[in-house]
């Protein structure tokens, strides 16, 4: 049987929001986390097995952005684990699973989650005054030499890749407005994909997650081939680690610049010590 796939528009509704187009001829009132930054946005509205769907804005562009694949040179970086296996403080898939979980409640991955959020709201709002508080507080939080190397140099790496194959108005303009302030702009990752995210109409909702998951995911491999695991204990312990996640992401869309802040030191440690450790396969 033919597939049928209908097509509907976002469109501003005067004065008082987005209304986006539902597959069942309805409207809903969008956010500002859902409206894209400019231009109309296509939607499927029925699957091949018939079920309604609605596609973010930009969704399939984030998974490529996210992918192991794409040339960030994520896979370079332990993020201080190869010390803590070294060490041998991770020496199990439970060890890496509750070394990677603290990271995310109470490291890196809390602060990126804090940071993704305000630099996307700023990003979508055009406010690039605040955009470059947000980059200049996000290369300065990096607690050690490797730290500050992981996140620019990928987040440096993100920015070309997305700007090159992707041209967008609201990005270059975005990119350029901070090049003029910084001449060479201190990007951090996650502050990287949140601009890319916002000024491409992506949801914060969809981005922030997902990019947390990919931190993630980027980790365990890293254990997988350092303690070394198998693939399937890597997947399992990325799945477990999805309800984290997802409360992680939550809580950094609700808390503010002033709620910054950390308590994982052992990973800090971790990555001071890797700077001197004597065989290493990772770059953090």
């Amino acid at each position: 049987m033919p597939t049928t796939i209908t097509t509907t528009t976002i469109t501003p509704m005067p004065a008082n929001g987005t209304a986006i187009g539902m597959a069942d001829g309805g409207i809903r009132a969008a956010s500002s986390e859902d409206a894209p930054v400019g231009g109309a946005v296509d939607v499927a509205a029925t699957a091949p097995d018939g079920t309604s769907r609605a596609a973010s804005a930009g969704l399939l562009d984030l998974m490529v952005w996210l992918s192991p694949a794409f040339p960030v040179g994520g896979f370079t970086y332990s993020h201080g684990l190869e010390w803590a296996i070294e060490d041998g403080s991770v020496a199990t898939a439970a060890d890496l699973e509750a070394w990677l979980a603290d990271v995310l409640r109470h490291g890196a991955g809390r602060n990126d989650a804090i940071l993704f959020a305000a630099a996307w709201r700023a990003a979508a709002g055009s406010d690039v005054a605040t955009l470059a508080e947000i980059v200049e507080l996000a290369a300065a939080l990096q607690p050690t030499r490797e730290r500050r190397l992981e996140a620019s140099q990928q987040g440096a790496a993100f920015v070309k890749a997305v700007t090159d194959a992707w041209p967008h108005d609201a990005m270059a303009a975005l990119v350029a407005t901070l090049q003029a302030r910084f001449g060479t702009v201190p990007w951090t990752y996650a502050v990287a994909v949140a601009t890319a995210s916002a000024a491409h109409g992506i949801a914060l909702s969809d981005a922030l997650p997902a990019t947390l998951q990919a931190f993630a995911a980027n980790v365990i491999s890293a254990g997988v081939r350092a303690i070394p695991l198998g693939q399937t204990d890597g997947l399992r312990i990325l799945r477990r680690l999805g309800p984290v996640i997802a409360e992680v992401a939550v809580e950094g869309l609700a808390a503010g610049l002033d709620d910054l802040g950390g308590a994982a030191v052992r990973a800090d440690i971790a990555s001071m010590k890797h700077e001197t450790q004597y065989t290493r396969l990772f770059r953090s």
